[in-house]
């Protein structure tokens, strides 16, 4: 079955940086885009990167455009984010998805906290 396993999330200073990574199984992994998406207190959730697979294109919500970084590692099923300048409004809950056969799959999130 879909397993993904986010990891790197935690407290950081307002200009920070943060790594997150999301170890990926049950699928090939390399065939299917990859997708940040975050979820602050009392805000729905929404999309904040993306990277395809193949050549790796990406798309960025404007709000972290020229900031967060998406990556990704086929030979070890894990996709990245790389956050910088990291300001108070990224606080959030960050979790890795895919679609796959019509179905989206989420791992269990985790918390980036940006504080001054």
């Amino acid at each position: 079955q879909v397993q993904l396993v986010e990891s790197g999330g935690g407290l950081v200073q307002v200009g920070g940086s943060l790594r997150l990574s999301c170890a990926a199984s049950g699928f090939i992994f390399s065939s299917y885009a990859m997708n940040w998406y975050r979820q602050a207190p009392g805000k729905e959730r929404g999309l904040v990167a993306s990277i395809s697979s193949g050549y790796g294109s990406t798309y960025y919500a404007d709000s972290v455009k020229g900031r967060f970084t998406a990556s990704r590692d086929n030979a070890k099923n894990t996709v990245f984010l790389q956050m910088n300048s990291l300001k108070f409004e990224d606080t959030a809950v960050y979790y890795c998805n895919v679609h796959r056969g019509g179905l989206g799959y989420w791992g269990q999130g985790t918390q980036v906290t940006v504080s001054s």
